[in-house]
């Protein structure tokens, strides 16, 4: 039986995503800054933005994040953001399908992301309440070629319906990770991550994480517009997404895989967030507002520009690939500053050493 109530919050999301925009917390990268270099020897051509993450080859460092899906009503705009990842040849991820696998509904809404980019690299995406065997449908829905597995307490919270107890996640997350057949992705959902976090699932044996970190869509912000009587004190909760980045890249080795996501809408953004550590970028709020506001082809035109200009600012700091831009200087302000000195973390060593 289809559980309308779930159908109409996802809805719901949509609507509201696009009402309220980013925020209130912005992502942080207004303190990150690059030095330039006025004699990059470098041409365009030269410049090599592929990239691995969980030894899945990207061809750009781009994902079209999640964002949607688990009723009928929005299969034609899962259509079109997989019209967009594919004009740019970004991998692209979609909402949670734990409903689907709960209800064994709404699978037109996912399966459409593969049948409109057969040849993509697609993540599914699960709750980390689900059981191993939900988590590997979910990935044979979509033959998806990994699975991200989101956190997102702080919505939880807000929602009247949401869980309330977090007791045993780490551990059924360890179930899910031995069971399915793909790479696994932890996914924050715009609450950030932190070191201490981090390094529990390294333990476990997660190699993947995406930061998903404040200041882009903002879930907690969204159910609390959905019930007006729900406070909104947790619209301004979390680690922004530089700082989580920071974080992230003190913890994981070479052969770990990291994912910037949180407010990044352009290419300058995604630069600071690659220099930071990050493997790839994923967007997802500023593409679904080009869908509904300005159509597909907009849509494809935005991501390929952003491309495009992170390339040009990669010549503009020497940077031939992403590991030199990891390498190259990068300067910190403000309030991003500040947490680098209260975390421990050495900010003029940090200006010029940071992941490899």
């Amino acid at each position: 039986m289809v559980d309308m109530s779930r159908e109409q919050r996802k809805l719901d999301h949509i609507r509201y995503a696009l009402e309220l925009g980013d925020g209130p917390l912005t992502n942080g990268l207004e303190n990150v800054h690059f030095l330039h270099n006025c004699l990059p020897e470098l041409a365009p051509a030269d410049i090599d933005i592929t990239t691995t993450l969980s030894g899945i080859k990207l061809s750009v460092p781009f994902l079209v994040n999640a964002i949607t899906g688990g009723t009928d009503n929005v299969t034609e705009i899962n259509r079109k953001l997989a019209q967009t990842a594919a004009a740019a040849g970004a991998a692209i991820a979609v909402g949670s399908q734990y409903g689907a696998v709960k209800t064994q509904t709404n699978y037109r809404s996912f399966e459409i992301v593969r049948e409109t980019y057969p040849e993509g690299v697609v993540f599914a995406n699960i709750s980390a309440l689900a059981t191993p065997a939900e988590a590997q449908q979910a990935v044979d829905m979509l033959s998806a070629n990994a699975l991200q597995i989101h956190l997102n307490p702080a919505q939880e919270l807000v929602m009247p319906e949401g869980d309330r107890d977090f007791k045993g996640l780490l551990a059924n997350m360890r179930r899910i990770l031995e069971h399915v057949s793909v790479p696994v992705i932890v996914k924050e959902t715009g609450c950030g991550m932190a070191a201490e976090q981090i390094r529990r699932l390294l333990a476990l044996g997660f190699t993947c994480f995406d930061v998903g970190g404040a200041g882009g869509t903002n879930f907690p912000a969204i159910e609390a517009k959905r019930f007006a009587a729900t406070g909104t004190d947790l619209a301004g909760w979390g680690l922004a997404t530089a700082p989580s980045l920071i974080e992230a890249a003190a913890v994981c080795g070479k052969n770990d895989t990291i994912v910037a996501s949180g407010g990044l809408r352009d290419g300058l953004a995604s630069a600071k967030a690659l220099a930071l550590g990050a493997d790839a970028v994923g967007m997802s709020g500023n593409i679904l507002r080009c869908i509904m506001e300005d159509g597909v082809e907009v849509a494809q035109q935005e991501l390929l520009e952003i491309i495009t200009d992170l390339r040009l600012l990669m010549l503009l700091t020497g940077s031939r690939d992403l590991k030199a831009l990891r390498k190259t200087p990068l300067y910190f302000t403000g309030a991003l500053r500040e947490f680098l000195l209260c975390r421990g973390h050495d900010p003029i060593r940090l200006s010029a050493v940071r992941r490899n």
